[in-house]
């Protein structure tokens, strides 16, 4: 665990995001970093592919999740 400066709109735009997404700000800021490493590791995949990637990683299944 460390401590990361980010810009003050950054944290602003993070704070907001975590709002709607039901986060935590932290949890947000990690989000965004982690799908952003994922992006930069893999630059031909959509958002959406890395979505996919995470679920599979975490044994979920998205069509159990349109059945809930």
């Amino acid at each position: 665990m460390g401590i990361v400066k980010i810009d003050d709109d950054l944290h602003e735009q993070a704070r907001r995001a975590s709002t709607v997404m039901c986060r935590s700000i932290n949890a947000q800021a990690e989000y965004g970093m982690k799908v952003g490493m994922l992006a930069e590791a893999n630059p031909t995949f959509r958002f959406n592919d890395i979505v996919k990637l995470q679920f599979a990683a975490a044994r979920v299944s998205p069509a159990d999740l349109a059945a809930a």
